[in-house]
């Protein structure tokens, strides 16, 4: 007895606007970067709403936030959209002709909110080829490229101490953007400068030189928060912004509009001329990459997207 598939009743291009706004925050920015009217995108996120019959965004003055279950369908949205790109991209991989093993170091922030999908997919394209995530920081990345000890990394090149030492094509470029409490007085502003947030608690989270970054566009501003915060986990950074402790700047790469109790987290954009954080491969200059450092820089550069995006 056959039984029917359900229909599908969306498209991959609403799925595509969908992450677009969802990534951006702003459906007019999305339309900006997709080519399309505000009013193309408006109605496509309007379309999947109703055939899915549940609101995926929060409308406010500042832009659009992820529902809850705007949250859960970015997941699903996202796995369909990549499973697409690598047929396009990868239609008829030879997988045989790349195999060994690479030790590939990455940052706290790239492994965990950037790097480890791409990994897991590379190895179903590669299936001889295994590749060992090694934590470093961007000190002894630097040093490890340097002394030969590391082949390839993926790294915040933003953060690098000397770039110009390097191979380092960039991958993804993320905006920063203040992060509040929905309650927060700042979580009503379309735009935050660095003079609106000075006066509240700001948290400033060591990780990944996080604090270093934050400290070095505060300073060229002229001004510093009124008190600071500091922690090494990202975690304590959402519950207490979630929590109306304190706000601070952080890169869409890292944003979650939950804390893990799940309170909501609003983004803001910023006035000021925020540098964006930048990640990329970084190998040493002059050094001729093996097969499987070959391969997965070929594949990251095809498969992240073109740099400068969100």
């Amino acid at each position: 007895m056959s039984t029917s598939q359900p229909a599908i009743r969306f498209t991959l291009r609403q799925l595509q606007y969908f992450a677009a706004v969802a990534r951006t925050g702003q459906i007019s920015l999305a339309a900006a970067q997709a080519h399309v009217t505000q009013s193309t995108m408006t109605a496509a996120i309007a379309e999947l709403e109703r055939v899915l019959g549940t609101m995926l965004f929060e409308r406010g003055r500042s832009g659009v936030t992820l529902t809850y279950e705007g949250h859960l369908f970015l997941q699903r949205a996202q796995a369909v959209i990549e499973a697409a790109t690598d047929a396009a991209r990868h239609p008829f991989q030879d997988r045989g002709t790349v195999s060994g093993t690479l030790q590939l170091a990455a940052s706290y922030t790239v492994l965990g909110y950037f790097l480890l999908p791409f990994i897991a997919k590379f190895q179903k394209l590669y299936p001889e080829a295994r590749i060992v995530p090694v934590e470093r920081d961007r000190e002894h990345i630097e040093a490890g490229i340097e002394s030969g000890e590391l082949e390839l990394a993926v790294a915040l090149t933003s953060n690098l101490l000397e770039p110009r030492r390097f191979q380092r094509p960039e991958l993804a470029r993320s905006r920063r953007q203040l992060w509040a409490a929905v309650s927060h007085p700042l979580a009503e502003l379309s735009l935050a400068s660095l003079e609106d947030v000075a006066p509240y608690p700001y948290i400033l989270p060591a990780v990944d030189e996080g604090d270093v970054a934050a400290m070095r566009y505060w300073d060229e501003a002229g001004m510093q928060p009124e008190s600071f915060v500091r922690t090494t986990s990202m975690e304590a950074v959402r519950e207490m912004v979630a929590l109306g402790l304190g706000v601070t700047i952080l890169s869409d790469m890292v944003f979650r509009p939950w804390s893990l109790d799940g309170r909501r987290i609003q983004t803001v954009p910023l006035k000021n001329p925020i540098p964006p954080m930048e990640v990329g491969l970084v190998w040493r200059k002059g050094q001729r990459l093996g097969p499987v450092a070959s391969a997965l820089c070929k594949y990251l550069e095809v498969s992240v997207g073109a740099p400068g995006g969100d």
